[in-house]
């Protein structure tokens, strides 16, 4: 199958992606003999690695033969002047992971790794060697003791580090919740409820609070110095909560978003962090979302639907800056904004990765321009014509 537009292939269908922290990953290398010639040229510094994405996915178990993998894939160069981004068809590494499927995966945000969780549990995924100038294998580790805690545990439906990288969470989908410190993995929340699953968790920016998002019920707001919930956010009639992210504003405060299906429509909700009170609500799609980020700058908002169209909208208002109909033909399972916020990277089931601009396209602000002065133009031909003979009485004889 072609991928659409924009969109590159990698051979299985796609679970989870990230962008990877490359700054904590990729180091230059020191001099074979660390003595510098004070009398050689200086050296030209290396041009900058392309930004680089993880994805993982698969066909599962049995004999399907569509295999289970870890790709890293770098940011094609633009082919010309104003193309947009799009992935390379080479992945730079692929790992195989033999008959687990990575359905989810939480890349630290300071270059410890990747945990991966797969339908029997967590397992960590390490660069190979912190040192060197070109990109760099991921290898599993065969000493898995950070991770016995998560050896066995089943399938974790959601995955995340702190902002800091300094604490671990995860959820299962058989409503295990697990909070960690990292690396030590010494426990800081359990909450073992067997009756719901876990949808959805995030870290506030400042590493205080976690909320959580059930199958059925309210989120739900933990105290991370405390290790008690503090807050439960009611949902109204005919709700069912999906997403939650919290969101730096421009003052510094946060805010957090949910999103939510309610009859025919999906909607996000934003609450205030201090009070926990919902602030404002937003029938954004009349599709099922199925996946949602916010860009590290907090000033987007981006949903993938079950129909395979993605959405970027700004936070203060909720309006559509960029809509890409039916970007995949399948599911979107994830979205992640790049670092600086002006790429969405999203996947599919139907085994795509697509890199979208969140920029406004340049032209839009002259074809405007256009606009206004071709109705000026008009204007002024119109006053013209039906003015023509007292104009031309008015000039001197």
């Amino acid at each position: 199958m072609a991928p659409r537009a924009g969109g590159q292939t990698y051979g299985f269908p796609i679970y989870c992606a990230s962008w990877l922290p490359l700054a904590h990953i990729i180091k230059p290398s020191p001099s074979a003999d660390g003595v510098v010639d004070a009398d050689a040229s200086p050296a030209l510094p290396s041009p900058p690695p392309p930004p680089m994405v993880a994805l993982g996915g698969g066909g599962g178990e049995g004999r399907s033969g569509v295999p289970n993998a870890l790709v890293v894939a770098a940011l094609a160069p633009a082919a010309a002047a104003g193309a947009p981004p799009a992935l390379s068809p080479e992945p730079v590494f692929r790992l195989g992971t033999e008959e687990q499927v990575p359905y989810r995966m939480a890349v630290h945000p300071r270059g410890d790794g990747v945990l991966c969780a797969f339908p029997n549990g967590c397992r960590l995924v390490q660069w190979e060697s912190p040192e060197g100038e070109g990109p760099h294998s991921l290898v599993l580790r065969s000493d898995q003791e950070a991770l016995v805690k998560l050896k066995d545990v089943g399938l974790q439906l959601a995955v995340s580090f702190s902002g800091e990288g300094s604490i671990l969470a995860t959820g299962g989908e058989d409503g295990h919740l697990r909070v960690f410190k990292w690396p030590g993995m010494e426990t800081i929340i359990e909450d073992p409820d067997t009756k719901t699953s876990v949808k959805d968790l995030s870290f506030s920016s400042d590493e205080k609070f976690l909320v959580v998002n059930r199958s059925s019920g309210p989120s739900r707001v933990w105290d991370l110095k405390s290790s008690e919930a503090v807050a439960n956010l009611p949902r109204e009639q005919g709700e069912i909560f999906g997403f939650c992210r919290f969101s730096t504003k421009s003052d510094n405060s946060q805010v957090l978003f949910v999103t939510a299906m309610q009859g025919d429509y999906g909607k996000i909700i934003s609450w205030n962090t201090t009070s926990w009170t919902r602030i404002g609500s937003k029938k954004v799609t009349r599709d099922a979302i199925s996946a949602f980020s916010v860009s590290p700058d907090g000033t987007l908002l981006a949903i993938g639907t079950i129909e395979g169209s993605i959405s970027v909208l700004g936070s203060r208002d909720m309006r559509v800056v960029v809509t890409v109909k039916k970007a995949h033909l399948g599911i979107v399972t994830t979205l992640a904004f790049s670092q600086d916020s002006r790429a969405l990277l999203s996947t599919s089931f139907d085994s795509t990765a697509r890199v979208t601009s969140t920029e406004s396209p340049k032209s839009d602000g002259i074809s405007l321009w256009s606009m206004v002065l071709a109705i000026i133009l008009a204007i002024l031909v119109y006053y013209y014509m039906q003015h023509k003979e007292d104009l031309l009485a008015m000039l001197p004889q």
